[in-house]
């Protein structure tokens, strides 16, 4: 990697050590990476000596030669002094090894500032970060830090290669046609520059981390973020050998490990769960459909929505099923259903044939748009077009909230039901390092609104809202009443059941010759 003196341009043009944008005159582009440098601020024993070497030029990065560091020059200020008499009482110190040496005067440079000479280099607990109050890195690696920003990757992206990136400088950097890693200069696949991935494990590291960091400063409790496997549970779906033949979509759902009704709003909390007593965690991912049923995040095993037209949606899954749906995280564009022709054997056609129209499902989400109602949110592997989609399985993302719905016409010709959901979630999403959860945050621009018809909008306050006292979100109004029981995987006493009809002796003969 280049030294702190000798910085390429960011992706707006801009020198990132004298701060100014050169004129393209003065821009000097490598031959390997294409990473567009400052000529001016570039050491005189890097410059190319001819233009004809410029064509093909290396910049520092992707130069098989180290140079050698730039002297110092003492200034006559009093802290250029100083860094001088640090650096020489590093350089003095016999009991550090060489490679602490150099870490030590990289931090001196970099503004990290000098450490007492009794401070062990290799001590991980007295290892900082770039930004000096980062100790949590003491618990992870240096290494962890995003190859472009040197900092915490936010929302970080690993690539094949096994170096971290943010989401947004990898997408800037993909942006500007680079298909190498900024490191090894190893090939990004196609598939991951266009659509990366974030890798929740590591942002999930951070957060533990941090919150490790902060009990221990302020003596609390840190909250553990529980993952269950599918060996540590008691039942499972899809266990018959007849539901084995006919595939999935005929199988057991098997039991119900929570107590909440079938049409329960929100969070299922601890006390709806008597098998772990923690309720499901934002982040909580399972084999499938069929197994997230069992947890009661989502329902339906094939539907993307889950809810009823006069009570309003529960909860909806992002699966990818509509191309004009748009994943952003915190927030997402969802389409409704409907509009399809699936009869016959078309269960899977993707083509719309017709105009989508609120009923339904989608008066379901429109209901629940204007009493601001939680909605919980599921996310599957099968949705390719989104960053924030799990690498494999179901996961649970937590509370959204609906603030609009309209209708428009869709990317295939047709009029499609739309909705704008918000994060509004107590636990912090799985795709962040932070350890807090959401805020209220101003809504986005939305720029097919434009020419959008039948626009809803909540007229009063929501019932799902956060209160500023406590600091969470919360029921601001008493949740509707379920017109459900529920089943906790047993038979509940009073459970209304459907009443046999009565057969004759007639009728009795002939359904057993029937059988």
């Amino acid at each position: 990697m280049a030294r702190a003196t000798q910085l390429p341009c960011d992706g707006n043009g801009i020198c990132m050590i004298c701060k100014n944008k050169p004129s393209p005159d003065a821009i000097l582009t490598c031959n390997t990476c294409a990473t567009p440098w400052h000529v001016t601020c570039l050491p005189s024993s890097t410059r190319p000596p001819t233009l004809a070497d410029a064509l093909c030029w290396d910049c520092p990065d992707c130069s098989l030669t180290d140079q050698p560091p730039p002297s110092i020059a003492p200034a006559k200020t009093g802290n250029s002094d100083e860094l001088v008499v640090a650096i020489r009482a590093i350089e003095s110190d016999e009991s550090l090894t060489e490679l602490e040496k150099a870490r030590r005067r990289q931090e001196l440079v970099s503004g990290g500032g000098a450490r007492s000479s009794d401070d062990d280099g290799g001590n991980l607990k007295n290892k900082e970060g770039i930004n000096g109050d980062n100790d949590f890195l003491a618990i992870l690696d240096g290494n962890i830090n995003c190859s472009i920003c040197m900092q915490l990757p936010e929302r970080p992206v690993t690539t094949t290669c096994g170096h971290n990136f943010c989401l947004k400088c990898f997408q800037k950097w993909v942006a500007q046609g680079k298909r190498t890693c900024a490191i090894c200069r190893n090939r990004i696949p196609l598939t991951m520059a266009s659509q990366p991935r974030i890798n929740s494990a590591l942002a999930i590291a951070i957060r533990m981390a941090k919150m490790d960091h902060k009990s221990n400063s302020t003596g609390g409790i840190p909250k553990v973020y529980h993952f269950v496997h599918n060996q540590n549970r008691p039942d499972k779906a899809y266990t018959t050998e007849r539901a084995k033949k006919a595939g999935k979509a005929n199988a057991c759902s098997g039991k119900i490990f929570v107590t909440v009704p079938p049409d329960h709003f929100g969070p299922i909390l601890a006390e709806n769960d008597p098998l772990r007593k923690q309720g499901v965690l934002v982040g909580e991912t399972w084999e499938d459909r069929m197994e997230c049923r069992q947890w009661g995040a989502h329902l339906p095993h094939m539907a993307g929505i889950a809810g009823q037209s006069k009570y309003g949606a529960q909860s909806v899954a992002l699966s990818g099923g509509y191309i004009d749906d748009e994943d952003h995280g915190e927030w997402f564009l969802y389409t409704g259903s409907g509009g399809r022709d699936l009869s016959g054997n078309k269960r899977t056609n993707k083509a719309q044939s017709s105009d989508q129209k609120f009923e339904k499902l989608n008066e379901a989400l429109r209901l629940s748009c204007r009493k601001g109602y939680p909605v919980r949110v599921v996310r599957s592997h099968k949705e390719k077009r989104s960053s924030y989609a799990p690498e494999a399985g179901i996961r649970y993302d937590g509370i959204y909230r609906i603030e609009k719905c309209w209708r428009k016409n869709g990317k295939q010709g047709h009029k499609v039901c739309r909705y704008l959901f918000v994060r509004c979630d107590n636990d912090p999403a799985p795709w962040t390092s932070e350890i807090h959860g959401d805020c209220p945050r101003p809504l986005p621009a939305i720029e097919e609104l434009k020419s959008a018809i039948d626009i809803t909008e909540r007229q009063g306050s929501p019932s799902w809202d956060y209160d500023e006292v406590k600091g969470c979100w919360m029921w601001r109004k008493p949740p509707p009443c379920s017109r459900k029981q529920a089943d906790g995987g047993n038979i509940v006493e009073g459970k209304k059941r459907r009443p046999m009809k009565k057969l004759s002796a007639r009728e009795k003969l002939l359904k057993g010759l029937v059988l």
